[in-house]
């Protein structure tokens, strides 16, 4: 699974060819010992657990960088590996 960011401990991660559990374009984050699945969308927490800090920055980061995760979906739901995208600083 490619890591297509990593900001304040956050590891942001899309999987290639992920459409079966979600059904939704979504990316997979982890903070230490805590793993979740995030929609792009929304930023609502589709499963696993984040800490509520953690959470608001996923969300931040996906709200500025939305076309960029949509067109990463699209790459990654074809079976292309997805491009790197910036860090939230």
């Amino acid at each position: 699974m490619p890591v297509i960011s990593m900001f304040y401990g956050i590891i942001v991660q899309m999987f290639v060819m992920d459409t079966d559990r979600h059904h939704l374009p979504h990316i997979h984050v982890r903070y230490g010992e805590y793993k979740a699945s995030v929609a792009i969308a929304t930023g609502e927490l589709l499963a696993g657990t984040l800490p509520n800090k953690q959470v608001r920055l996923v969300q931040a980061w996906i709200e500025i960088h939305r076309e960029e995760l949509d067109a990463d979906w699209l790459l990654a739901a074809s079976g292309t590996q997805p491009y790197k995208i910036e860090p939230l600083r």
